[in-house]
C-alpha cells in the first residue's frame, strides 16, 4: 500500500496511490509504504530517483547501518512497539529523508503513524516540513510508550492484589506467573524502544539536519524519554518482587501437600 500526504492549509491530507499516473501528479511531504509491492517502489524509483532495497527493513541488520547518510539522503531504521493483546511487538521502519520528503518503509500498520495521521488531520501547522513528519513520530512513539507503561502499572496492581491475598492456590500462582510474564516482556519492548527512539533521535540532532525549533523540540523528546526509563526500571523490580512471591506461594502450597 502506498500512501502521499500533502500539505494544505497547515494540515496534512492523506492520499493513496494505486497507480503511476497518481502519483506522477502529487507534491508529498511524506511518502508512506506499508508493506510495499515491487511495482510500488517501481514507482517511487520513476517519480522520486530513489532506489528502495530489497532489504530495507530487514532485522539482521548491524547497528552502524541503522543510522548514516547516503548521496545527499538521511537513512534512519527504528523500530515502533505494537501493543497488542495477542502478541505485543516490535516493527521495524525504515525511514529515507530524500530532497524534502519522508519515506516510510515499514511491514504493517503502527498505532504511532495512525495517531499521528489523526493529529495532523485536525491539528493546523502541525507538520511544516518532512522533518517535522519523523519528529512527530518519534514524540508520538515516546507517548504510546508511556500510555503502554501506565497499562502495565495497572495490570500488576490486579495481579497484587491477587497474589498477596492470605491464601493463593496454585491455579491462581499460576495465572498470576502468566500475567507477569506478559508484562515482563512488553516492558522490555517498551526499554528496548525508547533506546532505540532516543538513538534515533540523537543521531538527528548530530546531523544538524533540524532548525531551531525542531532542536528544543528534539531535546524534549528525550526528556520524556529519560522520565520512562525510570518507570521500566521500577517495572522491572516490581515484577521481579511479584514473581518471586509468586513462586514463594507455589512452593508453600507444595510443602503442604508433601506433609499431608
Amino acid at each position: 500500500m502506498l500512501n502521499v500526504f500533502t500539505l494544505a492549509n497547515g494540515r496534512l491530507f492523506q492520499e493513496e496511490i494505486d497507480s503511476l499516473d497518481g502519483l506522477t501528479s502529487a507534491r508529498p511531504v511524506w511518502v508512506d509504504l506499508e508493506d510495499p509491492s515491487p511495482e510500488e517502489k517501481s514507482w517511487i524509483a520513476v517519480k522520486f530517483g530513489l532506489v528502495i532495497p530489497a532489504d530495507i527493513i530487514d532485522d539482521d541488520l548491524e547497528e552502524s547501518a541503522r543510522f548514516y547518510e547516503e548521496d545527499g539522503a538521511i537513512h534512519i531504521r527504528s523500530d515502533f512497539l505494537i501493543d497488542d493483546d495477542e502478541a505485543p511487538r516490535n516493527v521495524r521502519v525504515a525511514f529515507i529523508l530524500h530532497e524534502n520528503v519522508l519515506f516510510s518503509v515499514h511491514r504493517e500498520d503502527l498505532p504511532v503513524f495512525r495517531l499521528l495521521r489523526m493529529r495532523a488531520r485536525r491539528i493546523p501547522a502541525l507538520i511544516e516540513d518532512a522533518k517535522d513528519v519523523l519528529l512527530k513520530l518519534y514524540d508520538a512513539d515516546a507517548e504510546y510508550s508511556a500510555d503502554t507503561l501506565e497499562g502495565i502499572y495497572d495490570d500488576l496492581e490486579k495481579v497484587s492484589r491477587r497474589v498477596l491475598k492470605s491464601e493463593v492456590n496454585d491455579q491462581a500462582a499460576g495465572e498470576a506467573l502468566a500475567a507477569i510474564a506478559r508484562q515482563e516482556d512488553l516492558n522490555g519492548r517498551i526499554r528496548r524502544n525508547v533506546m532505540d527512539t532516543r538513538r534515533a533521535v540523537s543521531f538527528m540532532m548530530r546531523a544538524r539536519m533540524l532548525n531551531a525549533d525542531q532542536f528544543e523540540e528534539a531535546r524534549q523528546i528525550l526528556r520524556d524519554i529519560d522520565s520512562l526509563d525510570s518507570h521500566t526500571a521500577f517495572l522491572f523490580d516490581k515484577i521481579n518482587f511479584l514473581m518471586d512471591a509468586t513462586v514463594g506461594f507455589i512452593n508453600i502450597n507444595q510443602n503442604k501437600i508433601i506433609k499431608i
